[in-house]
């Protein structure tokens, strides 16, 4: 009790229960993140509470990781090292650990906001052809333009894709949208890259995928539940790369984070408008 200002993790659950235990005084909640679904946004709404969260800031450094993930991918990286460890390198083949190219493949976006969008720009440099599939970006945008995109329906998207990455956010109507039914769909030589939200992605299904030979590869900075569990299928696999959340973490993009959430917090506190807020409707404009 007696708390007025909440810094929260995105690991943190700000639940009726936490806000409760927070006081009636509690004035702002400011999260530590872009997202915040593990914050309870119409309850803090009704209680007259303003959420902040970190936007924009960590665009470019998410989109450099996602890009990181599908070019390790590709080429099995992660593979190689591992390989190179354990001593099996002994002369070079030329079947040896053979990857995809990226160069001239097809991207399937799923979601082209701000890191989606990123991902286009850096696909370009590749020459790319960039599908992607977002309800809420019109064909005649200027960007979709400008990166030569095409809008399609998600059938299609994972159908031509050679690589997959989601960028949608987690809300109940996207939980598990990548199962095993979207998996299929797929070509066997599919990648499939996530860097939003674990549960967008079935694991269960995932995992037949991979061992199975539905997809070819996948690389994730999120899973279901975090951290995965050490007795999770996933990690027996080698056709996968897991991180540990951390496509933000870069020097600077996590000061210029702690930077805004603190600022919201501040700003909450005093009374004020808090800049970034997830819900800005609590203050009744």
């Amino acid at each position: 009790k007696g708390v007025d200002g909440i810094l929260s993790l995105l690991t943190t659950k700000m639940d009726p229960a936490v806000m409760d235990a927070a006081g009636a005084g509690l004035k702002v909640i400011s999260n530590y993140a872009v997202g915040f679904d593990n914050i309870d946004i119409p309850e803090a709404t009704r209680r007259g509470i303003p959420v902040g969260h970190t936007p924009g800031v960590l665009t470019d450094t998410t989109a450099d990781f996602a890009f990181t993930l599908l070019m390790a991918a590709a080429r099995r990286v992660v593979e190689g090292d591992n390989y190179t460890r354990a001593g099996k390198w002994k002369t070079w083949g030329p079947s040896l650990l053979l990857g995809q190219d990226v160069y001239g493949a097809t991207l399937g976006l799923i979601g082209f906001g701000r890191i989606g969008k990123g991902m286009a720009k850096r696909a370009t440099g590749f020459d790319m052809r960039i599908l992607y599939h977002d309800e809420f970006v019109p064909a005649d945008d200027p960007f979709v333009k400008e990166v030569g995109a095409t809008a399609v329906d998600l059938d299609t998207l994972l159908r031509e894709s050679d690589f997959v990455s989601v960028h949608t956010p987690l809300l109940p109507e996207t939980y598990h949208l990548i199962d095993a039914a979207a998996l299929a769909k797929m070509k066997s030589t599919a990648i499939l890259i996530n860097t939003a939200r674990g549960p967008l992605i079935d694991p269960a299904a995932l995992y037949d995928a991979l061992k199975n030979g539905g997809i070819a590869y996948a690389g994730l900075d999120v899973t279901e539940p975090e951290p995965i569990p050490m007795d999770s299928p996933l990690l027996t696999l080698d056709n996968i790369i897991i991180a540990p959340h951390i496509a933000s973490a870069s020097v600077v993009t996590r000061n210029q984070m702690a930077v805004i959430a603190a600022n919201n917090l501040i700003t909450g506190l005093t009374g004020k408008r808090v800049p970034a807020c997830a819900n800005p409707q609590v203050y009744g404009k």
